[in-house]
C-alpha cells in the first residue's frame, strides 16, 4: 500500500510540520492486530514514560510515539531484525499505529540512530530499572546475577575470545552482565568487552546501582540494632565464589547466596531431612536438607545447606543471609535456572544477541587486558604438561608380566630408560617454559599492546536502546502471561498462546463520538482458549486505557 495521507507527508517534507497525530479508519483482518493487545502493559511499564525527558527527533511525519510503539510492536510479533520490516506490508502496520503506512527499515534505522546519538538510552534503561524495582519491591530482596557471553561473528574487530557454555567454545565475544528478580524478570545490563570478571563488575559497575536503587533497604540504625539483618541477597553462580568477597560484602550488610567450590567431604545421610519447598514456578518438591554453620577459611562464618540427590551425590550451598530460612534458601539458590531459562527465551524469541548496527566504539587505552606474549607462553606450558603427562603414562604401562629372562629384563630396561631420559628433558622443558610465564606479565594496558593485537568494542548507543524495548515487551508479556494463567490448566503453554495471539488479525473500530477504539479479535480455534483471551479482554478493558496520542480508550473483544 502506498502513502495515503498527501497532505501530511507534504506538510512534513516541506514545511517541517508534523508530527501527525495518529487517526484511524475502519479495518477488517488487519494481519499482527493481536499486537494491539499489548498497549496497555507496554504503558504500564513505562514504553513511552520518559520519552520527552530523554529523547528527541527533528520534526517529521512520525512522532516519538509512534516510532518507540512500533519497535515493541515488532519485539511482540517476533519481527528479529529492522531489517524484518522489508517483508512487511507497511500499509497494513500503519493501521496498527492509525497511520497510513510505518517508516521503512532505513528510515527506522535512522529514527534510532538520532535517538542514540549520547548516553540517554543507558539513562532512559536506568531510570526504567528504577521504576520496577519500585512497582516490585517484592523482588528485589534476592537479585541474581550472571555473565551472558554474546558471540560475534563479525570481521570488523578482533574481540577477545570467551569461553561460551552453550557451544563448549571458547569465540571471540562480548560479555553482558544482566541484574534479574527470582522469576527471571530484568531490571538491567552492564557491558563489558573487555571482560574482568564477575565478582570485578560486580563490585565495581552493578553494586553502586542496587545500593542506590532497592527499594526498602534497612536503615543503618535498624542494620546497627539488628546484628544479621541484611539489605538485599545476592545470588551467582561458582564463578562468583570468594571468601574474600563475601566477608567485604557483609561489611556492606549485602548477604551472598552461591554454590560452594570446596566442599570437602559428604556429611553423614542421617543429616538430612525430607522438606517441602516451593519453586519459583509455584511447583511443590520434596528434597532432602541438611545444615551447618561452616568456617571459610579463618575468616568468614557461613551457613551450609546441602542437598543430597537420588544418587547420593551432594550439593552444598553457602550463605551469608542469616535469616532466611533453610527452605527459602534452597528454593532460592535452585531458582537461578529462571535467570538462564531468561537468557534461553530472549535468544530464541527476542534475539537478544543480534547486533543493531554495525560502528564501533573506541577503548580506553588504560584498560587492562591479557598480554598477548603470556597468553602464548600459558598455552606452550600446557602443551608441554600435557605431553609430558602422556609420556608418564606410556612410561608406567611398560611392565614385565612374563618370566623374568634376561633378554626380556634387558630390553625393559632399555626401554624404560629412554623413556625416563626423554622425560626428564621434557621435565627439564616445562619447568623453563614456567619460569618464561613467571617472567611475563598476565595483563598489559591496551595501549601497550603491538598495533596489530589492539582492538575496538562493539558501540553499544542503539543496542542499548533496542534491548530497553526488547525488555519492556518482554515484561508485558510477562504480566499478560500472568492474567491468562488465572483461566488455564497447562501454565506452561500461555506464553505460546500469546505468541499466537500477537500473529492474529484483528478488526480495528474507531467510535469518535463515544471515544472508543475497538479491537476485536477473531474467535480462537478451541473454546478454551477463548475462556482465557476473554478474561483477558475483560482485564485489559478495566485498564481504561487510551491510544497514545488520541483519546480513544481501547476496548477489547472476540468476534461474537
Amino acid at each position: 500500500m502506498g502513502a495515503t495521507n498527501v497532505l501530511g507527508r507534504l506538510g512534513s517534507s516541506l514545511f517541517q510540520q508534523g508530527p501527525i497525530d495518529p487517526e484511524f479508519s475502519p479495518c477488517f483482518d488487519v494481519p499482527n492486530g493481536g499486537v494491539l493487545f499489548g498497549i496497555p502493559c507496554l504503558l504500564i511499564m513505562g514504553l513511552l514514560r520518559y520519552t520527552k525527558k530523554y529523547f528527541q527527533l527533528p520534526k517529521g511525519y512520525y512522532s516519538i510515539e509512534s516510532i518507540f510503539i512500533l519497535l515493541a510492536f515488532m519485539a511482540l510479533a517476533r519481527l528479529k531484525t529492522i531489517e524484518s520490516l522489508r517483508y512487511c506490508s507497511p500499509g497494513e502496520w500503519g493501521k496498527l499505529l492509525g497511520l497510513d503506512r510505518i517508516p521503512e527499515a532505513r528510515t527506522l534505522r535512522q529514527k534510532v540512530h538520532l535517538l542514540t546519538l549520547d548516553d540517554q538510552a543507558i539513562q532512559w534503561s536506568g531510570e526504567l530499572s528504577r521504576d520496577w524495582m519500585g512497582m516490585f519491591p517484592e523482588t528485589t530482596g534476592v537479585l541474581y546475577i550472571d555473565g551472558h557471553v554474546r558471540v560475534y561473528h563479525g570481521k570488523q574487530t578482533e574481540l577477545p575470545r570467551h569461553h561460551v557454555a552453550r557451544q563448549k567454545l571458547c569465540l571471540r565475544a562480548t560479555t553482558d552482565y544482566w541484574v534479574n528478580a527470582m522469576d527471571g524478570q530484568p531490571f538491567f545490563m552492564v557491558n563489558k568487552a573487555v571482560d574482568p570478571g564477575l565478582l570485578t563488575v560486580l563490585e565495581n559497575d552493578i553494586l553502586p546501582r542496587l545500593e542506590q536503587d532497592v527499594p526498602f533497604q534497612p536503615a543503618l540504625f535498624e542494620l546497627e540494632k539488628e546484628r544479621y539483618s541484611n539489605r538485599f541477597t545476592l545470588v551467582f553462580d561458582r564463578e562468583g565464589y570468594s571468601p574474600d568477597f563475601m566477608l567485604r560484602m557483609w561489611k556492606r550488610r549485602i548477604a551472598c547466596l552461591t554454590y560452594r567450590k570446596y566442599p570437602g567431604e559428604d556429611w553423614a545421610e542421617s543429616e538430612f531431612e525430607e522438606q517441602r519447598v516451593t519453586l519459583v514456578s509455584g511447583h511443590t518438591v520434596t528434597m532432602k536438607l541438611a545444615e551447618r554453620g561452616t568456617w571459610l577459611g579463618d575468616k568468614l562464618w557461613v551457613r551450609e545447606v546441602r542437598k543430597l540427590r537420588k544418587g547420593g551425590k551432594q550439593t552444598a550451598i553457602i550463605s551469608t543471609n542469616f535469616t532466611m530460612n533453610l527452605i527459602t534458601m534452597a528454593s532460592s539458590m535452585f531458582a537461578r535456572w529462571s535467570q538462564e531459562n531468561f537468557f534461553k527465551y530472549m535468544r530464541e524469541h527476542y534475539n537478544l544477541d543480534a547486533l543493531v548496527d554495525y560502528s564501533l566504539d573506541e577503548i580506553p587505552e588504560t584498560t587492562r587486558v591479557v598480554n598477548p606474549s603470556y597468553r602464548e607462553v600459558d598455552g606452550d606450558v600446557r602443551r608441554q604438561a600435557a605431553l609430558l603427562a602422556r609420556k608418564r603414562c606410556e612410561c608406567n604401562k611398560i611392565v614385565l608380566c612374563d618370566d623374568i629372562e634376561p633378554d626380556k629384563v634387558i630390553e625393559y630396561e632399555t626401554e624404560k630408560q629412554a623413556l625416563q631420559e626423554e622425560i626428564a628433558d621434557m621435565e627439564h622443558l616445562l619447568e623453563e617454559l614456567k619460569m618464561c610465564r613467571r617472567k611475563t606479565p598476565r595483563h598489559v594496558m591496551l595501549s601497550d599492546l603491538p598495533p596489530e593485537d589492539q582492538f575496538r568494542q562493539l558501540a553499544m548507543q542503539s543496542k542499548y536502546f533496542i534491548d530497553t524495548i526488547k525488555l519492556i515487551a518482554y515484561r508485558a508479556e510477562t504480566a499478560m502471561v500472568n492474567i491468562v494463567r488465572q483461566t488455564m490448566s497447562r501454565m506452561d503453554d500461555a506464553r505460546s498462546l500469546l505468541r499466537s495471539l500477537y500473529d492474529t488479525a484483528a478488526d480495528i473500530l474507531p467510535d469518535y463520538e463515544k471515544k472508543k477504539l475497538t479491537v476485536r479479535l477473531h474467535q480462537p480455534a478451541n473454546r478454551c482458549t477463548a475462556v482465557t483471551i476473554e478474561n483477558l479482554c475483560r482485564e485489559l478493558n478495566a485498564t481504561r486505557t487510551e491510544f497514545p496520542g488520541t483519546d480513544l480508550r481501547l476496548v477489547y473483544e472476540l468476534v461474537s
